[in-house]
């Protein structure tokens, strides 16, 4: 047990379950919070503060290095003592670290506040993954995982606008947003349920174990965590390097661009609540086998086309394709991952995501440098298709994850 008074569904358990389920989906829309709610305010911290570019770019991603980093050692410590308390912890860690940006204005200090906000920000992704996985088996897990799905689309198209509006009143205003961490870290204290509540069985302290160990002893997760780290890739590149390439058919109008890098999102949240059936006609591997496909036609659409429908056309579908991955693989995390260090295996597709993110734009913009925007999005649409064939060589050897 964790420690902590027992939750509400000790005692209630549909009405404890749904309590858990709002704090944990509320919990992963902070987890899109972390850049998305600055993305309209860099330009005003690189004047306000006198920085570079690249020094006003490291505000929105600093915290995708710590997180990273964090990641091991997050999924130890919720190996060791369940979701409840190191979720809340970061969740207060999340909100104090991220609000710290309301009242600082030295670079460094700022900086320094979003290398710890990552660690916060590492125990809130893994906590509230991991506990949804531990608060619904089969069928219900699947729907869950496509709420959060839908959770996290919804948050990347309505938190660049809050910040925006924010924006209007100083640089400052959208850190405060990061501020609801700190009540809901509370909340989680009190709903979420113990350890001994998740379903399926009573999972003891998992026991130390070195990440070799952990992928040794499971080698499916090395592939579910190199598609992770793919999607990842492809996702960034899409955000990037779209506007570039919508730059080049003459559409630079703000609003309507916004239009173009919303799609995926906006369709991301339409099949997240689709995945459960999904899932069931086609088995996860398949599932996954689609989604690359869909990967691979949007890219080479937005690498060869001119027209501007059909380039608003290819990121909705791209959108079709993340809807469906971002579920799928974690849970297939949860089905290859030993329960007793299923908070470790969790923390690593974290960190997993951050790498893909962090590697793409010197993947990619070293692709854009050495040919143009449409080759970029050729090549990404390569890493698809080979990704693709990869999976289809191991769905026909039989050694693919499985096709639950």
């Amino acid at each position: 047990m964790n420690g902590v008074a027992a939750a509400p569904a000790a005692t209630d358990p549909v009405a404890g379950r749904r309590a858990a389920l709002a704090v944990l989906l509320a919990g992963s829309l902070l987890t899109v919070l972390a850049g998305a709610v600055l993305t309209p305010v860099v330009e005003l911290i690189r004047n306000e503060l006198r920085l570079t570019g690249t020094a006003a770019g490291l505000v929105l991603t600093a915290h995708g290095l710590s997180l990273a980093l964090a990641g091991p050692l997050v999924g130890r410590a919720i190996d060791r003592w369940g979701v409840r308390t190191p979720l809340a912890l970061g969740l207060i860690l999340y909100g104090l670290a991220g609000g710290a940006g309301l009242v600082t204005d030295s670079y460094p200090l700022l900086i320094a506040t979003r290398l710890l906000f990552g660690v916060g920000a590492a125990l809130v992704f893994a906590g509230t993954t991991l506990g949804l996985l531990n608060l619904y088996a089969g069928a219900a897990r699947d729907r869950a995982m496509g709420w959060r799905s839908t959770a996290i689309s919804l948050g990347g198209v309505l938190f660049p606008l809050l910040g925006g509006v924010l924006g209007g009143l100083s640089w400052h205003a959208p850190f405060g947003v990061y501020l609801i961490g700190v009540p809901l870290g509370l909340v989680t204290l009190r709903v979420l349920p113990g350890r001994r509540a998740a379903v399926g069985t009573d999972v003891p302290p998992g026991r130390p174990g070195s990440l070799w160990s952990l992928l040794r002893d499971h080698p499916a997760l090395v592939g579910i965590y190199g598609l992770q780290a793919v999607t990842s890739l492809l996702l960034y590149g899409v955000l990037v390097f779209l506007p570039l390439r919508l730059a080049e058919v003459g559409i630079t109008e703000t609003a309507v661009v916004a239009v173009f890098t919303g799609a995926p999102s906006l369709t991301m949240s339409i099949v997240g609540l689709g995945y459960a059936r999904t899932r069931a006609r086609l088995g996860q591997v398949r599932l996954l086998a689609v989604t690359l496909a869909v990967f691979t036609v949007a890219l080479v659409t937005l690498g060869l086309t001119g027209s501007p429908v059909l380039m608003l056309v290819a990121p909705a579908v791209f959108g079709i394709g993340m809807g469906l991955v971002v579920p799928a693989l974690t849970v297939l995390v949860a089905e290859h991952s030993p329960p007793a260090r299923r908070g470790q295996a969790t923390a690593l597709l974290a960190s997993a995501t951050f790498a893909g993110l962090f590697v793409s734009p010197l993947l990619l913009g070293s692709v854009q440098a050495a040919t143009s925007t449409r080759g970029t999005f050729l090549a990404g649409a390569a890493l698809a298709g080979v990704t693709l064939a990869l999976l289809a060589v191991r769905l026909r050897g039989g050694q693919g994850p499985s096709t639950r």
